[in-house]
């Protein structure tokens, strides 16, 4: 398992951007399918986007769908996640996952390699 680290969370205001990064070590993300989770207080985690090997498919939630981008750099390592039009709903942890094989899946179950997550908060 690859090792995931995230960064680029902080505090905005309602209709701010931000953009998420995942940087992977200790293994290569080529061949893995990517996606990002994120969760908020007292909720379940829950799919936000994700992205095949290749970066040829994406997939989102429907709550963030044209206002969250994810994209990946295989030669760097590495996933992003731009987020415009940010809304206090979107306050969450945001987890970044890979999963070894083809397909993007929106259970969490179902991705091996987790990071620890960085803070959103999004105020109105």
């Amino acid at each position: 398992q690859v090792q995931l680290a995230e960064s680029g969370g902080g505090s905005v205001q309602a209709g701010g951007s931000l953009r998420l990064s995942c940087v992977a070590s200790g293994g290569t993300l080529s061949g893995n399918t990517m996606g990002w989770f994120r969760q908020g207080p007292g909720k379940e985690r829950e799919f936000v986007a994700g992205i095949g090997v290749t970066g040829g498919s994406t997939r989102y939630a429907d709550s963030v769908k044209g206002r969250f981008t994810i994209s990946r750099d295989n030669a760097k390592n590495s996933v992003l996640l731009q987020m415009n039009s940010l809304k206090p709903e979107d306050t969450a942890v945001y987890y970044c996952a890979a999963r070894p094989t083809v397909g993007i899946c929106t259970r969490s179950y179902q991705y091996d390699s987790w990071g620890q997550g960085t803070q959103v908060t999004v105020s109105s």
